[in-house]
Order: structure tokens, then C-alpha cells, then sequence
């Protein structure tokens, strides 16, 4: 492959990651979330305060048929900002794009901490609330 070619399909990887954080997370927009050149250095997303907030991770796109996950994942390493979990999201043509995180990082994701949890549980009770006050005002 061309070298145009591949930096090419790598960053269309990117602008994938882009675009689908910023779908799911509506209240960013694209000044917040942005694609970095291909061949610059640090991360290849780069993101604003307010979306570091909502988004507290470090992606490295990988759009290659072989991927050295290692060197992948040493690469985010080193362009991830202190504190920021660094994530490597990969593909390879026909196929949909996966990530590669440490196993702390996913546990945070899987069991939310025990302030996280208390809450969700406000979460809970508000929407439990807002349901039976909506069905009040349906009847």
C-alpha cells in the first residue's frame, strides 16, 4: 500500500472516532472534538477541557490490516496527557472498529466507583420521580 493510501485510511479512522463521540455525546461539538493531520505528533484525537471531562480518555487510531497492538498501546501511552487512560481503537477492512484499554480501565467502566454509583442512584430517583409525575399529569 501507498503510503498516501494508508495515511489516508488511517484517518478516516480518526474522523470516525470524531464522529461518533460526538453523536453520542450531543452537548460537545466540533470545536471540542477535533482529528488531528496524519504524521503530527501527539494525540490523534484532540479534545477541549469540556470534552476531556465527559470523556476521560487518550485514543490512538490504528487502520491496518496487522496491528502491533504492543507498539500501539506504548504509542498511546506516550501521547496521553498524565491522569488520562489511553485507548488504541483498531480495525482492518471489513471489519468494525475495536479498542484496546488496560484491565483498570475497563473495570472503571464496568463498576463505576462507589461516589459514581451513589449517583446513579440520584439518577434513579429523579427519573422514578419524573415517571410518576408524568403519569400524574396523564391522568
Amino acid at each position: 500500500m501507498r503510503p498516501q493510501s494508508a495515511k489516508s485510511k488511517g484517518r478516516r479512522l480518526q474522523q470516525q472516532v470524531v464522529s461518533d463521540l460526538l453523536e453520542a455525546f450531543a452537548h460537545l461539538s466540533e470545536d471540542d472534538i477535533r482529528s488531528t493531520s496524519m504524521g503530527a505528533p501527539g494525540e490523534d484525537v484532540v479534545m477541549s477541557h469540556a470534552a476531556r471531562m465527559s470523556i476521560p480518555y487518550s485514543f490512538e487510531a490504528k487502520n491496518q490490516e496487522r496491528v502491533n497492538i504492543w507498539s500501539s498501546i506504548s504509542q498511546a501511552k506516550a501521547n496521553a496527557p498524565q491522569g488520562v487512560d489511553p485507548v488504541v481503537v483498531f480495525k482492518k477492512n471489513g471489519e468494525v472498529p475495536h479498542v484496546a484499554l488496560s484491565w483498570k480501565s475497563f473495570l472503571k467502566l464496568i463498576h463505576p466507583q462507589k461516589e459514581n454509583r451513589e449517583d446513579i442512584k440520584q439518577l434513579h430517583a429523579i427519573a422514578d420521580a419524573l415517571k410518576k409525575i408524568a403519569s400524574d399529569m396523564d391522568k
